[in-house]
């Protein structure tokens, strides 16, 4: 056999060499995943599931890892890590690459192998998904747990429909039959119903089994033409229902040694057309058997039980079987070399069995079981005989054991060994132990009609003694005890009851049915007597008790009685709380493990052997509150020792005082109905009960006549209302009609000032019409004064043309004096260079004269025949040259002071008519703007009078018009000379057509309004071009009249 071990492998092969049909005992290979480390381990796979095509399988491992295992391919690749264990798989989706994993946090989710991302996450589930079944188009799935089952749409994920059940019945499975749109649902109480898909209505439901076969069906497998499921549990029998029919047609009975069945699967075959014939059967043995259903045969099997079989799936092709073992590896199966003759086991066959006292003459006729036939081989006659042995055996074992046989398949001596070994039950089977220790009837009808009576009066304000924070845990106690109560009188007047029903409200809250039969239980079996003494403590039980401990405690007795401490309270507390208040959630379990498995008077010894066990602690109290304290919280009490003690008690107490001669033995609550509880004084009740009546009558009364009182207050009050009301409609009335005569009053006067109105607005009209007129002639006369004005700022204009002209000729001047000047300097700096001249040739001279002279001098010195006449002709040269020297300078002078005076004056004459000439143009735009604000002004005043008078009459569009028109069309003159002046024949032009234009209405007095208006539209473009040109031509006559100044300046 082959081994493949992932580790820490992402991917890699399967296996080295495909092993194919000569795999021994048809392992092809044995896949694991182990970890290496500090602690090496092996990590469990969990579940495996094939694809449609039945090439490819996906297993999932404790740790959250799926594979998918490419069996054609021989490659295994690591498609998804979810960090937790999965529930179920599925992988015959409509995308081949995408599958569905439940995992433990109650979701489910989708993910794709090729992309290895999330495609979905579905959650709605509060338990554990259990299996996954999708559709055949693979478009739907249907999720079940132990609680509900939800149908989902794998195109969008989203939930379609949900089955929500009691908790009492629970399912098994929720599935889809193949090839139709049929759902199946199974539940625990043996209900098998098909639904149709399309419409989620009940097509039929499965009757129940024959009487005699007592199944309770765990799992199911149906055909691949769905016409026959098959269907097992608890028992070596097999169900086969024609689904065609709606009926059971055979019971198969397995081998003695299979006591169980946990899982069903039929093996496909190509040839069979869907009608499929093997079945596998896997059984509590860990081992899978295949049966032909129709040969009764045994054809082969697999695992075994060193090498157990967990859960198997096999492939649509019916190729391959893969199964998960009990030590956590995958094994994959060859079907062909498991089909063949070397490896089958010795076959077997069913018939139908004999008259037996155990089945009706019905289902004699369906039963059929492993029995012998003529012996082909040695070994088949020994296989019978081995069988028929073991039948026997255990008929007689049965027998014997009746009375330790519990439900479930559990026996009581062996729990109770299994008690005394370990002193405590596996946490995880605790609830199934109890629950077949106590051998509850789940009674669903009769515990339904005790919860649809409702809650009972005396728990409805429940809350307020016993403020539980839980809302939960608060409602399942509010409706046990209200159970209780309906089922039995004493509990809705017993005052303990909440305190002696809530530990097992607390570990049973999920589920109220069993919860509610172990707490009646209880009170059947471990309160006998409890109620003789009502509404006292039961003193009998008390009484017992006390013997008990005088018995094996005589010190401890005494020391109670000498500080007046009694039953009531050393032994009474921890009864009504059945000890939850002195002990720890764990050692509570612990010590009703013990009370459970054995006889009801073991639950007072447990109390006394507690007691005796706290003697160190009691001794050392001297006052009744510590002793009331002590029992009422917890304290340091070893709890093995205390069952110890008790079982101690129990073998050591004398027959005499023994409370097992006392108390009856243990009675479980009786199937379909609840026995009758009446062991309580009747007529104590009865008046309690009377009295609660009485009190609750006179409540009703109470309130009946409080209800009265306020119906009658709230009818005086709506009486009191309706008066009010009509009295303010009365006066709204009223009101109304003075409104409506004052309105009337103000519609005459209305109608008066309408009249009124029209008159003024005749009126109105007509002087409107007036002061139109008026307003146009106005407009005329403004028109012509506005020419007048115009003309006479023609004239200003040319004035100013003729002033501008002026002063260019004084700066044509200004410039010829400067010119002047300056020649005048060029002239002066001439004559002073000529001075400096004379002056230079003067020195030479006299430098001349100087040398000579010395000259002389010396030769006058060397003779003295140098004439005396030379010296005097020198002497008269030297005063002519001074005098003309003399002479030059005198007129230099007055030149230069004849020129200066005449500068000077030029210059005064410049400044002067500067001056003038700036008062001239300041005098002038004085006058421009003074009459440019004068005819704004007017111009302004006619426009709004105008436009006011015009605009109640519909006449401002055509003012609009008329400015519109002003804007298209202009007065055509002639373009001016670029010197500024305007001729006279453009003035004489444009006045005359002013004044026809002006004039022209007057000898038209009958034309029509709209030459009139058109005219008046005419006359106002030409108007503003000429304003417009006249004041572009003064602009530019101002910038150009600066010009001199400029150039005048110093």
């Amino acid at each position: 056999m082959e081994r493949c071990d992932l580790g820490e492998r992402r991917r890699g092969p399967i296996w080295s060499r495909r092993a194919g049909a000569a795999a021994p005992r048809g392992v092809m290979v044995n896949i694991i995943h182990s970890v290496q480390g500090y602690h090496s381990k092996t990590i469990h796979f969990l579940n495996v599931a094939f694809d449609s095509s039945g090439d490819s399988l996906l297993a999932g491992d404790r740790q959250g890892n799926i594979y998918v295992f490419d069996l054609n391919g021989n490659r295994f690749n690591l498609v998804q890590r979810t960090m937790q264990a999965c529930t179920a798989l599925a992988f015959n989706l409509r995308r081949k690459t995408e599958f569905l994993v439940a995992l433990a946090d109650y979701s489910v989710k989708c993910f794709d192998t090729g992309t290895q991302e999330l495609v979905s996450w579905m959650r709605g589930h509060e338990s554990s998904v259990s299996s996954i079944s999708v559709h055949g188009s693979g478009k739907y799935a249907i999720t079940t747990s132990t609680d509900t089952a939800q149908l989902w749409d794998l195109d969008t994920f989203q939930r379609i429909r949900k089955l929500n059940v009691r908790q009492s019945v629970g399912i098994q499975k929720v599935f889809f039959l193949p090839l139709s749109n049929t759902i199946l649902s199974c539940f625990k109480d043996n209900s098998v119903f098909a639904w149709e898909f399309d419409t989620l209505h009940c097509k039929y439901q499965l009757s129940p089994p024959v009487e005699g076969s007592v199944l309770f069906y765990k799992v199911f497998a149906v055909t691949r033409d769905g016409r026959t499921l098959v269907a097992g549990g608890k028992s070596n029998h097999l169900h086969l229902w024609c689904l065609e029919l709606k009926q059971l047609i055979r019971i198969i009975q397995m081998p003695e040694k299979v006591r169980a069945v946990r899982h069903l699967e039929f093996l496909p075959d190509s040839f069979d057309g869907g009608s499929n014939q093997v079945l596998g059967v896997l059984s509590q043995d860990n081992i899978m058997r295949f049966i032909n259903i129709e040969t009764s045969q045994i054809l082969f099997d697999i695992g075994s039980p060193e090498e157990g079989i967990s859960t198997a799936v096999i492939s649509p092709n019916g190729r391959y079987i893969a199964s998960v073992m009990e030590n956590g590896s995958l094994n994959l199966y060859s079907v062909q070399a498991l089909t063949q003759e070397g490896n089958k086991p010795p076959p077997f066959t069913f018939k139908a069995v004999e008259d037996g006292p155990k089945y009706t003459s019905e289902a004699n006729k369906l039963i059929t079981k492993v029995t012998s036939e003529r012996s082909k081989g040695p070994w088949k006659s020994k296989q019978s005989k081995i069988q028929s042995r073991l039948l026997k055996l255990q008929a007689n074992t049965s027998l014997e054991n009746k009375e330790n046989e519990l439900p479930g398949g559990l026996n009581k001596k062996r729990l109770q060994a299994l008690l005394k070994g370990f002193g405590e039950y596996p946490a995880k089977y605790r609830m199934f132990v109890w629950r077949s220790l106590l051998q509850l009837p789940e009674n669903h009808l009769a515990f339904g009609s005790l919860i649809d009576r409702g809650i009972h009066s005396a728990f409805v304000n429940i809350q307020k003694e016993y403020p539980i924070k839980s809302g939960k845990l608060l409602r399942v106690l509010q409706r046990t005890l209200s159970a209780l109560a309906h089922w039995s009188a004493i509990f809705a007047e017993t005052p303990y009851m909440p305190l002696l029903a809530f530990p097992f409200v607390k570990l049973f809250q999920n589920n109220q049915l069993i919860c509610f039969e172990v707490v009646a239980t209880v009170v059947v079996n471990f309160c006998q007597h409890w109620f003789e003494y009502f509404p006292n403590p039961p003193i009998n039980v008390l009484g017992m008790m006390e013997n008990v401990l005088a018995h094996h405690d005589k010190e401890l007795l005494q020391h109670l009685i000498k500080y007046n401490v009694t039953s009531q309270v050393y032994a009474w507390p921890l009864l009504e709380t059945l000890l939850s208040e002195v002990l720890t959630r764990e050692e509570w379990l612990k010590a009703f493990d013990n009370i459970f498995s054995n006889h009801p008077s073991y639950f007072l010894m447990i109390v006394i052997a507690y007691v005796i066990c706290s003697r160190a602690s009691l001794l050392h109290c001297n006052q009744a509150a510590d002793f009331e304290y002590f029992f009422h919280h917890r304290n340091n009490v070893d709890i093995d020792v205390v069952i110890k003690e008790a079982y101690h008690l129990m073998e050591a107490t004398p027959l005499d005082i023994h409370p097992q001669q006392m108390l009856d033995d243990f009675t479980p609550l009786t199937k379909g109905q609840y026995p009758v509880f009446n062991k309580y004084p009747m007529f104590i009740v009865n008046y309690q009960a009377q009295k609660w009546e009485k009190i609750r009558q006179d409540e009703i009364e109470y309130v009946r006549e409080r209800q009265l009182a306020h119906e009658s207050e709230a009818k005086a009050q709506e009486q009191k209302a309706e008066d009010e009301a009509w009295y303010q409609r009365q006066k709204l009335l009223q009101e109304a009609e003075e409104q409506r005569q004052k309105i009337l009053l103000e519609e005459e006067k209305l109608a008066e000032q309408r009249q009124r109105l029209a008159v003024v607005k005749r009126e109105l009209k007509v002087k409107e019409l007036q002061l139109l007129d008026g307003s146009r002639r106005r407009f005329l006369n403004y028109h012509q004064d506005q020419l007048q004005m115009e003309l006479k700022c023609l004239d200003d204009e040319i004035a100013r043309k003729h002033l501008i002209k002026d002063q260019e000729a004084v700066t044509k001047e200004m410039k010829e004096v400067e010119t002047h000047r300056r020649r005048v300097d060029l002239e002066d700096q001439r004559g002073q260079r000529l001075i400096e001249m004379d002056k230079e040739e003067i020195q030479k001279a006299q430098t001349v004269a100087e040398e000579n002279v010395a000259r002389g001098e010396q030769k006058h010195t060397a003779s003295d025949w140098r004439p005396r006449w030379d010296e005097q002709d020198q002497e008269e040269s030297y005063r002519e040259i001074a005098k003309l020297l003399h002479d030059n300078r005198v007129r230099e002078a007055e030149l230069l002071k004849a020129m200066r005076e005449a500068e000077e004056k030029k210059q005064e004459d410049v400044v002067q008519n500067k001056a003038q000439l700036e008062e001239e143009q300041k005098v002038a735009a004085a006058a421009d703007g003074h009459r440019k604000q004068f005819l704004d002004d007017r111009m302004n005043d006619e426009l709004e009078l105008a436009e006011k008078l015009q605009r109640e009459d519909g006449c401002f569009e055509r003012l609009h018009d008329l400015k519109a028109r002003c804007t298209e069309r202009g007065v055509e003159v002639q373009q001016v000379p670029g010197s500024g002046n305007i001729s006279p024949s453009d003035l004489s032009t444009l006045a005359s057509s002013l004044r026809k234009n002006v004039f022209a209405p007057r000898d038209g007095v009958g034309r029509s309004r709209a030459e009139l208006a058109r005219r008046e539209r005419e006359l106002m473009a030409e108007v503003r071009r000429l304003r417009r040109r006249i004041a572009s031509r003064a602009r530019a006559g101002l910038r150009a009249a600066p010009a001199p100044a400029t150039a005048c300046s110093p």
